[in-house]
């Protein structure tokens, strides 16, 4: 039996104090709205739709090319899925509602609210059990397990408060009784919001069947505030080391590093205190990344030593055996076998070939203030320390360019290159120097 399914993303991230609409901050990298989408798509509906609020069209643009649905103006999760109803026409199948704030959501669950939809109940719902219930909604069940209400907590008697038995706010729902119910909905509640929730209370009073399952706390974790932004970024990050280690990753300080949620790490890595990876990193086996490494875009082939102090941007492909050291820059530049880049160096839009030593200091100048341009250096090529290289240029396989040289022209293969002033030595001179400036001192003294 097919279903379909509506992730609830009209969330104006108010609490949060933000512009960025509440389901794209990101969790690992990734935007919380990406994992919904993720966990919803393993189960494989037949429809999806994202519901947004008015002027999201941020959310829209991530979200293609799932379609989306303006809730305008937003008058509760009730009305959200009213929005949806004429995308729903003609679905009899389960409905299943998710929100787009909840990154952890595994898809067994929502596997098991589908389930209770076509055992034949009306609505399913996904309670938890929280250490503090707190502001929560509860789940009023009878003795044989049955659902027979979600109160929102604004609307709780003293006696329901006491309800350990949480509203985890995911749903399914029968597409041949939805229609019927949405239509029920009333704003008759504190909020004077149209509640998804009154569903269940709507179809107990036609005698249809309301079920309840139970999800882990950690999987109905909404999102609401930076505090709880930080928290759920605390859980992936604990979730992503323990796969890395467990899958052979070396990490000296774990709780210092930080993944993004499609970093790539093969086996027998070494990684140290204090490294960052943002997106899009590839990290092949016996790499050794050393402390305080900001890595993003990157691809490292096998037996590269990054660091300490590296910073590789989008772009950046190291090759075997290749070293970069502390306080090197990479961005958009290929680094062939071997090749070494030690120290305090920046290279840009560039391609240095195999076992190609770059000196302390060296800059390739790939900005004219308009345009971008490529510095090509060959295999086996020696770059002094200090070396500016104003593409676009290149240099020659096993070319040597001296230490201090500005070079704006092509260097040949094998040809030593010098482009800089040429030192003068003019003896005695430092002594006559000392001696007059000795005498203007003295002589403002007088």
């Amino acid at each position: 039996m097919s279903f379909a399914c509506l992730i609830l993303a009209a969330g104006k991230s108010t609490r949060m104090h933000s512009t960025t609409p509440k389901v794209l901050h990101k969790i690992a990298g990734q935007p919380m709205l990406r994992y919904c989408i993720n966990t919803a798509m393993m189960l494989k509906p037949d429809k999806m739709a994202i519901i947004v609020g008015e002027g999201m069209g941020e959310v829209s643009d991530y979200a293609a090319p799932i379609h989306t649905i303006i809730q305008s103006p937003a008058h509760g999760t009730g009305h959200a899925v009213q929005c949806g109803a004429p995308f729903l026409a003609g679905h009899n199948g389960p409905v299943l509602v998710i929100y787009g704030d909840t990154p952890f959501l595994h898809p067994g669950t929502l596997q098991k609210l589908i389930d209770q939809i076509r055992a034949g109940a009306a609505v399913a719902i996904a309670g938890f059990y929280p250490d503090d219930p707190a502001q929560y909604g509860r789940l009023v069940t009878d003795q044989k397990g049955g659902l027979e209400a979600i109160v929102e907590f604004a609307d709780c008697t003293e006696a329901q408060k006491t309800i350990a038995f949480c509203n985890a706010g995911l749903m399914a729902i029968d597409g041949k009784q939805l229609p019927v119910l949405l239509s029920q909905l009333t704003p008759k509640n504190a909020q004077k919001e149209l509640y998804l929730t009154d569903l269940v209370h709507l179809a107990r009073a036609k005698g249809l069947p309301c079920k309840a399952i139970e999800a882990e706390v950690e999987e109905v974790m909404g999102i609401n505030t930076r505090a709880q932004l930080a928290a759920a970024e605390d859980t992936m990050q604990k979730r992503l080391r323990q796969k890395f280690l467990t899958a052979g990753v070396g990490m000296i300080d774990p709780n210092s590093v930080y993944f993004c949620m499609d970093t790539q790490i093969g086996t027998d890595v070494t990684i140290e205190p204090n490294v960052f990876f943002g997106p899009n990193v590839k990290i092949e086996n016996g790499v050794t990344i050393k402390a305080f490494s900001h890595i993003e875009g990157t691809h490292a082939k096998t037996g590269a030593i990054i660091g300490p102090f590296a910073r590789l941007r989008p772009g950046a492909v190291l090759d075997e055996n290749v070293k970069v050291g502390n306080f090197v820059e990479i961005k958009n530049a290929h680094l062939g076998a071997g090749a070494s880049a030690g120290h305090l160096t920046y290279l840009g839009d560039a391609d240095i070939g195999a076992d190609t030593n770059i000196g302390a200091g060296t800059i390739t100048c790939n900005y004219d203030g308009v345009n971008k341009h490529q510095t090509k250096i060959g295999s086996n090529a020696f770059i002094g320390s200090n070396t500016a290289l104003v593409a676009p240029v290149s240099v020659g396989a096993g070319a040597i360019v001296g230490a201090g040289s500005v070079i704006t022209e092509n260097v040949d293969p094998g040809a030593l290159a010098i482009g800089r002033a040429p030192q003068v030595n003019k003896p005695g001179w430092a002594k006559q120097f000392r001696d007059f400036l000795l005498g203007k001192k003295n002589k403002k003294s007088a």
